[in-house]
Formats: C-alpha cells, structure tokens, sequence
C-alpha cells in the first residue's frame, strides 16, 4: 500500500510551490445568468461565445461523473488526451533528471512528449504476444522512474492487457501508471477506472475522439485520485476546454442512446472486417482486437499500403514498430467502406 503523502512527495518541487492562477470565473463561482459580468475584461454584447467558459466544466463533468461512475473530483478534462498526458509529464518529471517507461509498439506521444519534456524514455518492449514485461519493467524502473505509460487496448496491435500483470505494475512500482484507455468503448473489458478507489498511483485517460465520434472538438479525460487532480489544476491553462466543446460533449453525453448504437456497429464492422481479410490469399496474420481497428500482418506492406492508395483508400502502414514488420492497420469504417476496401483487397495481385 502507498505511503501517505506519497503523491505530493512525486510532484516537482516548483509546482508544489506553485500558486495556480486565478481567473474572473474562478473568483465568481455563482450560476445566475442573470448577473450583469464586468469582471473579465469581455466583450459585453452577445455573440453565444462572447463569454469565458467554464475553467472547471463543472456541468460536463457531473456528467462524466454519472457515465464512468467517478466523483467530479477525480476528473480533469483536457484538449485532447495528449494535453492530459502533457500535463502529467509538467507536473510530475523533472527535465534533464527524471524518466518514464514506455511499451513499444505502443502510441507514438508518449516518446514525443519525453522529448519536448526533456526526460528520458525508457522504452521496455512488449512480449511477442504483445502484453507489458511486468519483471522487465520493475527490474527497470528506478528512484528516477516517475511515470508508467501503459496504452490498453493498445495501439497499435489493438489487444488489451492482461489485469493481473497490470495489478501486478500497480503494486509493485512505487510511481504513477498511466493506463491510455483511448479505445475503451469498444472493448468487451471494463477497463481499470474501477481500480482508482484502492489504487491511488493509477491514472486512466479516456477521449471523446473514438466511440463518441468527436475527434474534431479535441476533447481528452483524465481520472485520477483528487490530490493528483488538484496539481494537474495548477499547471493546466485556465480556459483549456473551450465553450464550444463542452456544449458539444454535454450533447453527446445526453444521446447515449446513438453513441450505444455506433459503438455496437463499429463492433459488428470489426468482426466483418477481421473475417473477410482472413480470407485474402497475401495476409499472413490478423491479430485480435478490442479496439476499432485492426492491425494485419502482409506480405509486403509497402507494396500493399501504394496500391490501395492507388485506389482510393488511406491505411496506415505501422511497419516501422517494433514488432510490427510488414503491418498494416485498418480502422473499421462504414459497412460500405469495410466492403470496398474488402473487394479491393481480393483484386489485388498476389
């Protein structure tokens, strides 16, 4: 079990120090309308967005709240996830003197933003079946480690990871693990923000980009124990959510019902599409996937990858990753795109 005390004593000393700042909307903290505001410096006549939103998106968080079964207190809402795990890297590495540990073949930001960060990324691989090298990673963590960066289900093989080696990394690293649960929705697995209550270094992100369908309103989650949530406020922008996305999302989140049926049919697609391409003679392997996408094993990526663009169609080619040669990975589109780009594949020369 944690120490007490133990999170703050993890944050960089000048963000302990530091005092957030403080805008007009965090002084007043009142919900009537009804007031005339000449407290923030804003233009007065109404354009719908001609007022400060909400620093806190108090109204969208009830209701995050309400969906992943978490008190408003555990959660940050970012511009994008990658801003909630920019934020981790502010507030708790130290540049030129701190490290993390990433599981490649895993998302690509996590390495991006140790650079911009200044601290080193310990890059520990995945087994060949693709799950985190539990005895590999604490051999590896040290006084240095602060952060875990654990992608489930996974990007790019699209698995999810195994709960008792994730309890295992829990327990056993005295730091911050960050579960990226970006593809969530679309797993038969729960995920680990139930774990928060009894796990207090555990970090999960979530978006809106995936199964709620709102990549273009940049909008990224964060659950987390309330004392971590409490430093990320001090780093964080005071306006970093907009107006506009925080009506979007509240939209979304009060048509469930839509999200349920999308979800359900991106699944339905996935299955279509892992079944038809097990069937084209120059796939060699499709790996299993709770995500929406699927992560194939060809004869000749490259090959594969130009002649599809020849044909209309953008796939990823993820052969660069370790563990990846000759990959490519296919998001599950419409029922229409599966089976154009499923006719497409059985035309191809082999």
């Amino acid at each position: 079990m944690q120490k007490e005390g133990f999170i703050e004593a993890l944050v960089r000393p000048t963000v302990r120090a530091l005092t957030p700042y403080s805008s007009a909307r965090d002084e007043y903290d009142g919900q009537g309308n009804e007031m005339i505001f000449l407290d923030a410096n804003e233009n007065p006549f109404d354009s719908g967005v001609n007022r400060y939103p909400d620093p806190h998106q108090k109204s969208l968080k009830k209701e995050i709240s309400r969906l992943r079964g978490v008190s408003p207190d555990q959660i940050l809402l970012g511009n994008g996830s990658d801003e909630v795990l920019d934020l981790l890297f502010r507030v708790f590495c130290e540049p030129h003197s701190d490290s993390v540990i990433t599981l490649p073949p895993t998302y690509g930001m996590y390495a991006v933003l140790a650079g911009i960060n200044a601290v080193e990324n310990v890059q520990i691989p995945l087994t060949p079946d693709f799950q985190p090298d539990v005895p590999g990673i604490l051999n590896r963590a040290d006084k240095h480690t602060k952060i875990i960066f654990l992608c489930s289900p996974n990007n790019p093989t699209g698995n999810s990871f195994e709960p008792s080696r994730v309890l295992s990394i829990l327990e056993g690293f005295p730091g911050l693990v960050v579960i990226d649960e970006a593809y969530i929705d679309f797993s038969e697995n729960g995920g680990f923000v139930p774990m928060l209550k009894n796990h207090p270094n555990l970090v999960v992100t979530q978006t809106f980009s995936k199964a709620f369908g709102l990549a273009g309103i940049r909008l990224g989650i964060c659950f987390a124990a309330p004392e971590i949530i409490t430093f990320l406020k001090r780093v964080k922008p005071p306006y970093n959510v907009n107006g506009l996305t925080q009506e979007r999302a509240y939209t979304a989140l009060s048509n469930l019902d839509k999200v349920t049926r999308e979800i359900q049919e991106i699944k339905a697609g996935r299955t279509h599409l892992h079944n038809g391409l097990m069937r084209i003679p120059f796939v060699v392997e499709v790996f299993p996937t709770d995500a929406n996408f699927v992560l194939v094993r060809v004869d000749d990526a490259r090959l594969r990858y130009s002649q599809l663009m020849e044909k209309g169609i953008v796939v990823r080619d993820r052969s660069s990753q370790l563990g990846c040669a000759n990959t490519l990975r296919f998001t599950v589109g419409t029922p229409e795109e599966n089976s154009v780009l499923l006719n497409t594949l059985e035309t191809l020369d082999t």
